[in-house]
């Protein structure tokens, strides 16, 4: 009797050591698909009733202090720009030869006419430093079993949404589902990643998908060609001068 009460002791205070915290989740699914550095290719789709448009683009990000988005296609997007320097957003628009800062107001307008917003794209906020994380319990996305995590903005945090469902996945730390609400707890957009597989030496969803609630026959999918982690990156290559020659 006195064996198998220590064993369970051992037990529980194992379970104690080895469990993890809401944020250490989010924490390691972030480093997950971002790394330290990541360069990836990727095509964006933009579906709605009557009409369909593929974007072309490449991107860099380093931490969560810098971040360059390329379009590469189609042609009269060609060259375009989005650049994300600590706390200042650039947009490069080559046709008319000119650098726009882009204020915090516009982080909630669409990007490039998608469904993804501009925080989106160059992710001014940050999941793992902007937000307090509880966990709800557990789930299943995708037979996949998953933790069900709920993000609410710390008081000081510049960020545009007023709470996120965030669903990650329990082998392989993946960001499966998230829900995004507004200030007055209304769904605004759902993401769904999916077609999981090695890229770039690591396992990761390959395709995100954005659906708006209010619209829910539209939607936006981005799709990764390539990626590439951990590669070395100087702070100099996110500069506006870059941001014009980069190809």
């Amino acid at each position: 009797m006195k064996r198998i009460l220590i064993l369970s002791l051992f037990f529980i205070v194992g379970q104690l050591v080895f469990a993890q915290s809401a944020s250490e989740i989010i924490e390691r699914a972030n480093q997950k698909m971002q790394g330290e550095t990541n360069r990836a290719e990727m095509v964006m789709k933009i579906i709605r009733p009557d009409w369909s448009r593929e974007i072309q683009m490449k991107s860099w990000t380093k931490g969560t202090e810098y971040s360059l988005v390329l379009i590469t296609a189609p042609v009269r997007d060609q060259g375009s720009a989005f650049l994300k320097r600590e706390t200042e957003l650039w947009n490069w628009q080559p046709t008319i030869n000119r650098v726009i800062k882009m204020p915090p107001s516009m982080m909630m307008q669409s990007w490039m006419g998608s469904d993804f917003t501009n925080d989106d794209l160059v992710k001014q906020s940050s999941i793992v430093e902007d937000y307090d994380h509880e966990m709800l319990g557990d789930t299943i996305i995708g037979m996949r079993e998953a933790w069900k995590i709920e993000l609410i903005p710390k008081p000081d945090a510049a960020v545009v949404w007023g709470r996120l469902e965030v669903y990650i996945d329990k082998k392989d730390y993946l960001e499966l589902l998230i829900k995004y609400y507004d200030e007055d707890e209304y769904l605004i957009n759902t993401m769904i990643m999916s077609d999981i597989r090695e890229m770039g030496g690591r396992v990761i969803p390959t395709k995100m998908e954005v659906i708006p609630a209010e619209n829910p026959d539209q939607r936006t999918v981005i799709t990764y060609k390539d990626m590439e982690f951990d590669q070395p990156m100087d702070d100099s290559f996110f500069s506006l001068q870059n941001m014009k020659r980069v190809r």
